[in-house]
C-alpha cells in the first residue's frame, strides 16, 4: 500500500463520471471543527493544515452520535475490534454500522497481546471484521500497556516475527496490507527501520511525526489524545489523513477496488 503521493492523483474523466466507481466512492470532506482539552503548538506542520481528519474510538466512548460527528470533521474513523484471541469490544458491531449509516469511511483495529499466539490472535480479528469493500485496511495496535496482565517483553525479533506471522494472515483475508500503529517508545526499541513496505499511523501528541520518527513515511497521524467534538461524550483520539483531499479520494479508492 503506498503512502500518497505529495501531488495529487490525476483521475482520467470517465464518460458518465456522476456514475463511475471512483465517484460513487467519494464521499464529502468535512473540515475539522474539533476542540483539544489539552492543545499543542505544533508550529509551522500543524495537523490542522492537512485536510483530511478522523477519529479512533472503543466502548470508552459509549453512545455516539455519528453523523453529528462526522459534521465536526471526523471523515473516517477506526474502530477498535478485537484485544488478544477472545475479546470482543462490546461496542464494535454498532460503531461499525452506524459510522457506515453516517458515511465515514471506517476500518478496525485489533490491540495485540504479546502473551497470546499472533495465528490466534489474527482468527479471532477475522472472526469477528467483517470482509466488505468499503473497509479500510485493518490495522494491529503494538504497543506496552502497562495495565495489561501480560507483562513479558519480547525481544524486537520476536516482535517483528510475531507481528509479521498476524499480518500476513490477514492481509491474505482481507486483501489489504494492514496498517500499523505504534507510539514512540515501542517504535523506537523495536520498530525502528523495521517494516519499510507496510504503512504506518504513528501516535504523535507533542511533536510533529518526522520528529519523533526521523526517517519514517506515515499514512495517519494521531496527533491528539484529548479531543472534544459533538456527537461524543468526554475526550476522544484525534487523527488525519497524509495527503490532500484528492489523495485521500484516491487513496480510498484504491483500497475499495
Amino acid at each position: 500500500m503506498p503512502v500518497p503521493n505529495a501531488r495529487p492523483v490525476a483521475f482520467v474523466t470517465p464518460e458518465n463520471p456522476a456514475n463511475s466507481p471512483a465517484a460513487r466512492m467519494r464521499s464529502r470532506v468535512y473540515s475539522q471543527q474539533f476542540r483539544d482539552a489539552k492543545p499543542i503548538n505544533f508550529g509551522k506542520r500543524s495537523p490542522r493544515k492537512l485536510a483530511v481528519h478522523g477519529v479512533d474510538v472503543s466502548r470508552w466512548q459509549g453512545e455516539i452520535d455519528w453523523a453529528k460527528l462526522r459534521s465536526r470533521g471526523a471523515n473516517f474513523a477506526y474502530i477498535k475490534a478485537t484485544d488478544g484471541g477472545d475479546h470482543l469490544d462490546p461496542m464494535f458491531k454498532k460503531n461499525w454500522r452506524r459510522a457506515q449509516a453516517a458515511g465515514l469511511k471506517r476500518g478496525a483495529y485489533h490491540f495485540f497481546y504479546w502473551c497470546r499466539t499472533a495465528g490466534e490472535q489474527a482468527d479471532w480479528f477475522i472472526r469477528n471484521v467483517p470482509r466488505e469493500a468499503d473497509a479500510l485496511p485493518p490495522v494491529i495496535d503494538v504497543e506496552y500497556n502497562g495495565e495489561s496482565s501480560c507483562k513479558r517483553r519480547l525481544s524486537p525479533a520476536r516482535v517483528r516475527e510475531k507481528m509479521q506471522v498476524f499480518m500476513d494472515k490477514l492481509e491474505r483475508h482481507y486483501g489489504q496490507r494492514p496498517i500499523i500503529y505504534t507510539a514512540p517508545d515501542f517504535y523506537r526499541d523495536n520498530l525502528d527501520g523495521a517494516f519499510p513496505n507496510h504503512p504506518f499511523w504513528l501516535r504523535s501528541v507533542a511533536a510533529h511525526p518526522s520528529k519523533v520518527y526521523p526517517g519514517r513515511k506515515w499514512i495517519f497521524w494521531q496527533y491528539s489524545g484529548s479531543g472534544l467534538s459533538h456527537g461524543v461524550d468526554g475526550r476522544i483520539d484525534l487523527n488525519v489523513f497524509h495527503g490532500s483531499e484528492e489523495d485521500w479520494h484516491a487513496w480510498v479508492a484504491a483500497r475499495s477496488t
